[in-house]
């Protein structure tokens, strides 16, 4: 039986005995973020100052960014955090748990990830897919697999369906061009309102899986990918 929801629990264990545990709960079929936006959102989180200039949300509908709503409690916490600081950071789901100790701005950049993907945000919510495999401190090669896996079971289920299909990437390259726009956005804004690095390094390193994934989707780079299909290039 499926769940209603997925539990994502980030605990964030500092060397001077700080501890700050966030937990995001996602509707299993929505994949949006069952906690509703704060009654009391930041300032900077305002539309007419948060919007992206790609964004297709309207303004009148809508008098806070979504994204950074999510977002702000997040930064709001790691403001006076230096990125550098190491922390265990522990996460936990529905079925299993892992930990790492590293830098704080790598437990940043993935719990802002899956907040992200499940805020609202009509583009970068198009990674909504993902969400129900989150990877906890995916690598570059790690991300780019699950995105191209996802992605092209997508089109094998658009076949089924009579639907165009996109075996060339087109569509998921325009789709990440928009979302490094997304991101640039954020971190322009989050150093316009004094952020500190830990926020906008985070975003960045976010914003660096983009561009990677992106240049990735290159016909060259991706027959480099050919090695990790092995002996299923074999099947017959």
């Amino acid at each position: 039986m499926k769940p209603k929801t997925l539990r994502f629990l980030y605990k964030f264990h500092f060397n001077d005995g700080r501890k700050r545990l966030f937990e995001i709960n996602i509707d299993y079929d929505s994949l949006l973020l069952v906690k509703p936006m704060r009654k009391d959102p930041p300032e900077w989180a305002n539309m007419d100052y948060f919007r992206c200039e790609i964004c297709p949300l309207s303004k009148e509908e809508h008098k806070y960014c979504p994204l950074a709503v999510h977002l702000s409690e997040v930064i709001e916490f790691f403001q006076d955090v230096p990125s550098f600081e190491k922390a265990i950071i522990f996460v936990e789901n529905n079925l299993r748990g892992t930990y790492k100790y590293t830098s704080v701005q790598v437990g940043v950049s993935s719990l802002m990830g899956i907040i992200m993907a499940s805020s609202g945000c009509p583009i970068i919510g198009k990674l909504k897919p993902l969400v129900r495999f989150h990877l906890p401190f995916a690598s570059l090669e790690e991300t780019e697999i699950r995105v191209l896996s996802m992605y092209i079971l997508a089109q094998f289920f658009r076949i089924w369906e009579n639907k165009e299909t996109d075996w060339k990437l087109e569509k998921l390259r325009e789709l990440y061009a928009k979302i490094q726009k997304v991101n640039r956005n954020i971190v322009t804004k989050l150093a316009e309102i004094e952020i500190k690095d830990t926020n906008r390094n985070a975003v960045i390193a976010l914003s660096n899986y983009a561009d990677f994934i992106s240049l990735s989707l290159s016909d060259e780079e991706i027959q480099n990918l050919k090695e990790f299909v092995g002996d299923f290039l074999d099947i017959e």
